[in-house]
């Protein structure tokens, strides 16, 4: 017998007394109280987006600091969004956080906006300070809406890829009541095999039970189907039906409710995708007139705009092109895909599987060994490297003041340490003098050269994201091609099984039959990890090492070999008829992707055209024409200031003319930075437009994501480079041959 010494026992007593006092007494000032298990935590920290903890920590902070209580209503409405998206905040701390983070902001910019040129200069021009601090307090302001509507956002997102799972997650809870009635085994095995946001889900669902918050799973799923009544009605209608199985006393009317309710979500996701498709043209339509085509049009004119006006700075068309735009065409982008409904996703099979997440790293082979590379390092160095090329004009200008390397009217190359020279025709620098300072560079040559600040950004960013896709890419598409001829080959494996075939065999002869295939290789590998290595078939099929599966990843097919190995437990007659319905459910799965798949085409072919040609070759043809304008206008200010002191020295009585009108030319903005500034804006349009190509057509799908943006930055920075590169030649020659023509003509 132990005994208890009384004293421990009352300090034990007093100790939780007092920790049940500390939570009720936050619990009664609104602040949030869990009942979560450890092992919920544990889930949820290790697939809870960082973003979002941050955000987590963010708002926390804020209603410490700064505590704004939103009213009932709104209240109401934002705990419904936090509740989705698991956030661990209150409505007063998204409320506070949406009114902090602004001020903090405006504070931040409003400092360095006015610190910055001091440092810069001793003589600082003040109204780009002002230009700054007018437009931080506009946008801090403006962004008080949407930071207090994020969880919103965030809940959509979540919505949107919890609603991408859906179908599949239906499949499993399908596939395995057929065998096994038992629904929270059902459950489990859905959350196992499908990837987050949804499993997180389900396994909520599993323990909020255990944890005795509810006292059955049929209690703790109807809790949660609540919060998809308002987004996805189908969703719930095939759990219910799935619950009602439960209840049937006829095995073959259990059946039929369970395949009824497969047919229904799949039923209702293709009609819901159907309207979506249709009416998907008028938003995507305007998000590509006013984010793409005429702010690209419109930067035709701005070289006389800045050129008439000398109010208009390089730093107003960075905030408009390269800031305000992009969240613009971000934001409407993302609107446009929260209306997305359900779908059949696809899985990022590197996430858990370390072998595959090797795979998204540069590996170099040292002998028997491998030297593992983030794709970053790759990424990094390209970057730095062309950025520095891009910017060299500027360093050249900085180091040696005045230097230049001119092509004159002879057609000869010279170098000059003066910034001009009396018969230049192409500079490579351009430098020109505005008062007591030389500005610029105006050169065709820097022009040129400012093209490696795109390609830096752009192919930087598209190595990166083709490193980390490429490989990954490759193994799920041959998974891909199993899956597309698994059905068939389960449907013979079932039949081989029916007939009375032990399972080992069944496999062997489906792999004969199937030679050349891809489900082929697939049962092979089986077959011979049976008969070769003496693997049970759970081992062949499912060993870390050498298991099929190994070599093709894919939660379907793992989740249909499950039911194979659960099932023969039961018999072979059991598990001959598992594996044919399984078969006749993958595809109808396929069935209803395909139809997806081409009420998509029409939409996705006309975004995929402006992202991989139309775009940068406009704004390719855009700066080359930029640049025809800035060197005639710039050409024609000198030559009207040579006019003028012509007229000057010769005493002309013509009042004031040469100051009134001749003077009428601005500096005007160089080519150099213009160019920087569109260059990347086309970087970050192209990937604002891959993502939502992505998100359109697949949901959250991130592996395809980064191959398509891998593939698509690329190429368009190339094809814009190459463009830009040839029309500014070809029109900076043809301007300097109009230009030398004007100026025999009129021999000034």
């Amino acid at each position: 017998m132990v005994s208890i010494n009384p004293e421990s026992f009352k300090e034990f007593e007093n100790k939780y007394r007092e920790r049940i006092k500390k939570e009720f007494e936050e619990y009664k000032k609104g602040k949030s109280f869990s009942t979560q298990s450890r092992q919920y935590q544990d889930f949820k920290k290790q697939w809870m987006p960082k973003n979002l903890t941050i955000y987590e920590k963010l708002c926390n902070i804020s209603e410490s600091v700064f505590k704004i209580t939103p009213d009932k209503k709104e209240a109401e409405e934002l705990q419904e969004y936090i509740n989705i998206c698991h956030l661990s905040v209150t409505p007063s701390g998204v409320k506070s956080f949406s009114f902090l983070g602004p001020i903090v902001l405006i504070l931040v910019i409003s400092f360095f906006s006015f610190l910055i040129p001091f440092l810069l200069s001793p003589e600082p021009d003040l109204n780009s300070s002002i230009f700054f601090v007018i437009f931080v307090t506009i946008a801090g302001m403006v962004l008080i809406i949407p930071l207090s509507r994020l969880p919103e956002f965030l809940a959509n997102n979540w919505r949107m890829s919890v609603s991408n799972e859906m179908v599949l997650s239906i499949f499993y809870i399908v596939t395995y009541m057929r065998h096994t009635s038992n629904l929270e085994n059902a459950i489990d095995f859905a959350a196992e095999h499908l990837p987050p946001p949804l499993s997180l889900d389900l396994k909520k669902v599993i323990w909020d039970v255990e944890t005795g918050k509810y006292d059955s799973i049929k209690e703790s799923l109807d809790a949660y189907l609540e919060t998809w009544k308002k987004w996805n009605i189908e969703y719930v209608e095939s759990m219910q039906l799935i619950q009602s199985s439960l209840y049937e006393t006829s095995e073959s009317r259990r059946l039929d409710s369970l395949e009824k309710s497969l047919r229904l979500i799949l039923d209702e996701t293709y009609e819901k995708m159907l309207h979506y498709a249709h009416n998907l043209q008028g938003p995507l339509t305007m998000l590509n007139m006013l984010g793409i085509v005429l702010p690209i049009l419109g930067l035709v004119i701005l070289p006389l705009v800045v050129s008439f006006i000398e109010a208009v700075k390089w730093y107003h068309l960075l905030v408009l092109y390269d800031i305000t735009l992009p969240i613009g065409v971000y934001y409407l982008g993302k609107i446009i895909m929260s209306t997305r409904p359900s779908g059949y996703g696809e899985t990022d099979i590197s996430k858990n599987n370390p072998e595959m997440k090797k795979l998204t790293n540069i590996i170099i082979k040292v002998g028997n060994s491998d030297i593992v590379l983030s794709p970053f390092y790759a990424a990094f160095f390209l970057f730095i490297v062309f950025f520095l090329i891009g910017i060299s004009p500027i360093i050249i200008h900085s180091l040696v003041p005045g230097w230049d390397l001119v092509v004159t009217s002879d057609n000869e190359i010279v170098i000059i340490d003066n910034y001009s020279i009396e018969n230049g025709k192409f500079y490579f620098l351009g430098y020109r003098q505005d008062g007591d300072r030389y500005i610029g560079p105006f050169g065709l040559g820097s022009a040129i050269i400012s093209l490696f600040v795109p390609l830096a950004f752009g192919l930087s960013l598209g190595v990166y994201y083709s490193i980390k896709s490429k490989n990954i890419i490759k193994i799920r598409e041959e998974s891909k091609r199993l899956e597309n001829e698994f059905a068939g080959a389960l449907f013979q494996l079932g039949n081989r099984i029916g007939d009375g075939l032990p399972i080992e065999i069944a496999f062997s002869k489906v792999a004969e039959v199937t030679a050349g295939t891809t489900s082929g290789r697939f049962f092979e590998l089986v077959s011979l990890n049976i008969t070769k290595l003496g693997m049970n078939v759970e081992s062949a099929i499912f060993d870390k090492k050498n298991g099929a599966l190994v070599y093709y990843p894919s939660n379907l097919i793992e989740s249909s070999m499950k039911v194979l190995v659960e099932s023969s437990k039961k018999g072979p007659l059991v598990a001959s008829q598992a594996v044919i319905n399984v078969s006749e459910y993958i595809k109808q799965i396929h069935r209803v992707d395909e139809r997806l798949k081409d009420l998509m085409a029409d939409t996705i072919s006309s975004l995929q055209s402006q992202i991989s040609f139309l775009t940068p070759a406009i704004a390719g043809i855009v700066i080359g024409i930029t640049s025809m304008i800035t060197t005639i206008l710039g050409s024609l200010k000198d030559q009207m200031s040579k006019l003028s002191g012509s007229l000057d020295s010769n005493s002309l009585n013509i009042g004031n003319l040469p100051n009134q009108g001749f003077d009428f030319f601005g500096m005007g903005i160089p080519t150099f930075y213009f160019q920087i500034i569109v260059g990347i804006y086309v970087v970050q349009i192209i990937y604002i437009m891959t993502t939502i190509v992505n998100g359109i057509r697949n949901g959250v799908d991130p592996l395809n994501e980064r191959y398509l943006l891998g593939k698509n930055l690329k190429n368009s920075i190339l094809l814009y480079t190459i463009i830009s590169f040839l029309v500014m030649l070809i029109f900076n020659i043809i301007a300097g041959l109009v230009l030398s023509g004007l100026v025999s003509t009129t021999g000034i």
